[in-house]
């Protein structure tokens, strides 16, 4: 009897593997499709050159943290995604409550939702924060907002970080006129920021194990 116990826990730490092993290959391979020609659109010569022999690194390192379960949410790994269901619109805008987070508890680092609206369109992305001020905040991709949550340079939103709208940004959910379309895949960038999320405490940075 504890031969076989032995025998059927070596099975199913193998077959464990196996799915971890299988996963990873999937996700390296929609990574390398999705992402090449978005760097080959974007970069030529020695940049485009430069831009690809570094995306094996952040193509595995991706792969790696999502297959070892830094993001608790269902994967569809076969797209390079993750799946839940969508809520109608995102929550209400609370200026408020974003001024009282942003200049007390807003950390360099910090994974962050926004809201692109644009002619009924609206989508949350995640972005971090890179520059910490009295009175503002900078996110790496999207620029200078005000502690409110308000862009100063555009009508992006930035949201108090809460895990329904997380889960909304790693899914790539979405909206037109209200109504919910189907969610868009997201970049590489966008799927490592995913792994840096604490979702224990979405509040609060990821703490790195060294």
């Amino acid at each position: 009897m504890v031969k076989q116990n032995i025998a059927d826990s070596k099975q199913s730490n193998l077959w464990h593997n196996e799915h971890e092993r299988l996963q990873f290959a999937e996700l390296v391979n929609v990574f390398y499709a999705r992402e090449i020609p978005l760097l080959a659109k974007q970069f030529s010569g020695e940049q485009l050159q430069r831009k690809l022999l570094s995306l094996p690194y952040y193509v595995e390192r991706a792969a790696r943290h999502i297959t070892q379960g830094e993001v608790p949410l269902q994967l569809d790994s076969q797209n390079g995604c993750w799946l839940a269901p969508q809520k109608k619109t995102p929550p209400h805008f609370d200026q408020q409550k974003n001024h009282s987070f942003f200049t007390q508890k807003a950390r360099v680092g910090l994974v962050v939702p926004v809201l692109i609206c644009d002619s009924g369109y609206m989508q949350v992305v995640m972005d971090s924060l890179d520059q910490v001020r009295d009175n503002e905040v900078h996110c790496n991709q999207y620029g200078w907002f005000a502690s409110s949550g308000v862009s100063h340079q555009s009508t992006f939103k930035l949201y108090t970080p809460t895990k329904p709208l997380m889960i909304m940004a790693c899914c790539g959910h979405r909206w037109q006129y209200e109504k919910v379309v189907a969610p868009r895949l997201l970049s590489l960038r966008e799927m490592l920021l995913a792994s840096m999320i604490n979702w224990t405490n979405v509040k609060a940075t990821k703490q790195r194990h060294h």
